[in-house]
């Protein structure tokens, strides 16, 4: 988790801008997948997994409205898209 979030960071301390919480929101959806692939019937787990992939598009919506070049990096350096 720390390697992601820290080739994104801008500085040492960073821990709240749009590239460092799409990181780590990228993080725990994949930890979110891997259990509730294990683990099915889950709800309350699905719930969450959906939540923190809408709360990572809207992030990535605003760094794409506002940094395309940020934009363009995290999606490299996170491989989201293809």
């Amino acid at each position: 988790m720390k390697e992601k979030v820290k080739e994104l960071q801008i500085h040492d301390k960073d821990t709240g801008s749009s590239e460092v919480q799409i990181a780590q929101l990228t993080v725990k959806i994949e930890s979110l997948s891997k259990h509730i692939k294990q683990f099915k019937k889950d709800k309350h787990s699905s719930v969450g997994l959906l939540r923190a992939v809408n709360r990572r598009k809207k992030l990535l919506d605003y760094l794409k409205k506002n940094n395309m070049g940020s934009y363009k990096a995290v999606l490299t350096k996170l491989n989201l898209r293809k």
